[in-house]
C-alpha cells in the first residue's frame, strides 16, 4: 500500500543512518538479546487486550485522572521549558527537505503574511510523537489491528487524532550523559537498565506508573564526524519500562541505540514499545534547556504537557512538549 510504503520511507528507513507483572526481566543484566528473544517478548510483554479488545490508547491508560491531578502539584517555581528542537528549513537535508516553509504576503483586503508549511517529521531530525500505527510487526499493530486498516487516506485505527485530548502527567528526566560525566554519549553507545537506575539514584527520584520518561544523551552536542549510529536504550531495557509503568518514552534521538545490537532486527525497541506495549515515543527532542533547569533547581521531575496536531489518520505529529517546574 502507498501509505505503508510512506511510513517505511519516512520512518523505518530513515532511522537507519501492566500489570506490573511477575514476568521475569530476563535481560536486566543479560545484554545478549537475540531476535528470537525479541519475538518472545512480543508475546510476554504484550499489553494487547489489557485495556479491552478495542483499546487504542495503549500505555496512555496509565495516565489516570488522579495522576494528572498529582502532576499539577509539581509546579513550584512556575518556570516552563520547551523540550522541542526548532524546525529547520535546510535544503541540504534533501529535496524536498523534511521541513519547508513558504511565506507570502498579501495587501488586500488586509496587509498580512501568509504561510504554507510542508514537512516529514518522522526520521532523525524533527521533534515528534509517534502514533501507534507508525510501526508494524508481522503485519500487525498494537492490540492486533492489521495492516489493512492503513489506507491511502491514513490510519483508520491508532492514529494521532486519538491523542487530541493531550498529555498531562509527571515528566521525569534522567540525564544519562551527566551521570557519566560527559557532554554526550558517543554514537552507538547503548543505555542499559543499570544506567537508568544509576541515574535515578543520582537524581534521588524513581520512575512511577503513568510517567513520561525522558532520557538525555546529549545528542545535540555530538560533533560532526563523531561516527556512525546513535546512542539510545538497548532492547533489554523494554521489560523494565513495562514493569515501571512508563506511559511514553522520550529522547533526544530515536530512543534506541543504533546499530541495535540485536542481530537480524533493525528496530527492536520500536517494535516492542509501539507494537507490543502500545507505548508512544517522543523522538528527536532537545533536552538541553530542561536538563540545565533541572540541575539548577535540583529537581528532575516536572509537570509535562503536550498536545499533537489532531490529524485524522495521522501516523504521528510534530510536537513541542513543555516542562513546568
Amino acid at each position: 500500500m502507498k501509505v505503508i510504503k510512506n511510513l517505511v520511507k519516512f520512518g523505518v528507513v530513515t532511522l537507519l543512518s501492566f500489570f506490573f507483572g511477575s514476568f521475569a526481566l530476563h535481560a536486566q543484566s543479560d545484554r545478549d538479546v537475540t531476535a528470537a528473544q525479541v519475538d518472545q517478548w512480543m508475546e510476554e510483554l504484550s499489553n494487547w487486550g489489557r485495556w479491552g479488545d478495542d483499546d487504542e490508547l495503549g500505555t496512555l491508560n496509565l495516565i489516570t485522572a488522579d495522576k494528572r491531578i498529582s502532576a499539577t502539584r509539581l509546579v513550584q517555581s512556575g518556570v516552563s521549558v520547551s523540550l522541542a528542537h526548532n524546525y529547520t528549513v535546510d535544503h541540504s537535508l534533501g529535496d524536498p527537505p523534511p521541513f519547508d516553509s513558504e511565506v507570502t504576503t498579501i495587501e488586500a483586503p488586509v496587509h498580512a503574511a501568509m504561510e504554507r508549511v510542508t514537512f516529514s517529521y518522522h526520521g532523525l531530525l524533527h521533534s515528534h510523537l509517534d502514533s501507534l500505527c507508525h510501526v508494524l510487526k508481522d503485519g500487525q499493530m498494537y492490540n492486533g489491528y492489521g495492516a489493512d486498516t492503513i489506507t491511502e487516506n491514513g490510519c483508520e485505527r491508532l492514529d494521532i487524532a486519538g491523542v487530541k485530548e493531550g498529555i498531562l502527567t509527571r515528566g521525569v528526566l534522567l540525564d544519562i550523559a551527566r551521570v557519566n560525566g560527559v557532554d554526550y554519549l558517543a554514537p552507538g553507545t547503548p543505555i542499559y537498565v543499570e544506567d537508568l537506575e544509576a541515574a535515578e539514584r543520582e537524581a534521588g527520584i524513581q520512575v512511577e506508573p503513568g510517567d513520561v520518561l525522558f532520557l538525555r544523551t546529549g545528542r545535540w552536542a555530538v560533533p560532526a564526524g563523531a561516527g556512525p549510529g546513535s546512542s539510545g536504550i538497548h532492547a533489554s531495557v523494554v521489560p523494565w519500562l513495562r514493569s515501571r509503568g512508563v506511559a511514553i518514552l522520550g529522547g533526544d534521538y530515536a530512543n534506541e541505540v543504533s546499530p541495535s545490537l540485536v542481530e537480524g532486527n533493525l528496530l527492536p525497541v520500536h517494535e516492542l514499545t509501539i507494537v507490543a506495549l502500545g507505548m508512544r515515543l517522543f523522538d528527536n527532542l532537545d533536552l538541553e534547556a530542561v536538563a540545565e533547569e533541572a540541575e539548577r533547581q535540583n529537581r528532575w521531575e516536572f509537570l509535562l504537557t503536550a498536545s499533537p496536531i489532531p490529524v485524522d489518520g495521522g501516523a504521528g505529529s510534530p510536537m513541542n512538549p513543555i516542562a513546568t517546574f
